[in-house]
C-alpha cells in the first residue's frame, strides 16, 4: 500500500504518470470553487504537477503548491511557464510546514491525508496549523473504506478523520466524493474543515 512506499517513492512515480495525476483539476475543485467555497489565499499540500494550483490561480486566487517530490515541482513549474500562469510551487515537507508570514485562509489536499501513518497524522495537522489562518479551512479528500479492494492507498473511515480533527477544528461537513484517476475513479471522503471555533 503506498502509505508504506518508501519516501522517494513519490518522486520516482513522477518520473511517468502516475494514476492520479490526470491531466486536469478534479470535478470536486472546480465545483468548490465556483460554488464559493475556496477563499483568499490558497495552499495546495501534496500538489503533484498544480493542476489544481493553476486552475485557481486562473481564477483569480494567490495560490501556493507544495510537494515533497523535487520532479513533480518541477513538472508544475514548467506547466505554469508554459500556459503564462503566475503560480508559486515550492519543494517542501508536508508534516512540517513553514512558510514565514504567511498564513492561508484555504488548505485543499487532494489525496495526501490518507499516505500517513497513524503517528503522522497528528504531526500533518499540527503542521496545517502553522499554516492556516484561524478560520480557515481544510478541504481533504481521501480514500474511503466503501473503496473495494486494497490496491493504492489506506482507505480512511469518517470517524478517522474526526479523530484527527477534533480539538481546535471544526467538521462543516465530510461527504461521500469521488477521486477521479487515469481509467477510472475511487470511492472517497470529501471533508470540510475549519481551524479554530
Amino acid at each position: 500500500m503506498v502509505a508504506f512506499m518508501p519516501e522517494n517513492w513519490f518522486d520516482s512515480a513522477y518520473q511517468g504518470t502516475p494514476p492520479w495525476d490526470i491531466g486536469h483539476p478534479q470535478p470536486e475543485i472546480v465545483r468548490l470553487d465556483q460554488g464559493g467555497q475556496i477563499t483568499g489565499s490558497v495552499l495546495d499540500v501534496g500538489c503533484g504537477t498544480g493542476e489544481h494550483v493553476l486552475y485557481l490561480a486562473e481564477r483569480g486566487h494567490e495560490v501556493m503548491g507544495v510537494d515533497s517530490a523535487p520532479t513533480a515541482i518541477k513538472k508544475a513549474r514548467a506547466k505554469a511557464k508554459q500556459r503564462g500562469v503566475e503560480a508559486t510551487f515550492v519543494l517542501g515537507d508536508a508534516l512540517n510546514l513553514s512558510i514565514p508570514n504567511h498564513h492561508f485562509d484555504t488548505v485543499i489536499d487532494i489525496g495526501l491525508f490518507h499516505v500517513f501513518s497513524d503517528e503522522e497524522r497528528p504531526r500533518f495537522r499540527e503542521s496545517l496549523e502553522r499554516v492556516l489562518r484561524p478560520g480557515g479551512t481544510y478541504f481533504m479528500m481521501c480514500f474511503s473504506e466503501k473503496e473495494p479492494g486494497d490496491l493504492g492507498p489506506r482507505r480512511v473511515t469518517q470517524a478517522e478523520i474526526r479523530s484527527v480533527f477534533k480539538d481546535g477544528w471544526r467538521a462543516n461537513y465530510i461527504e461521500p466524493s469521488t477521486i477521479e484517476t487515469i481509467g477510472g475513479h475511487a470511492q472517497a471522503w470529501l471533508a470540510s474543515l475549519t481551524f479554530g471555533r
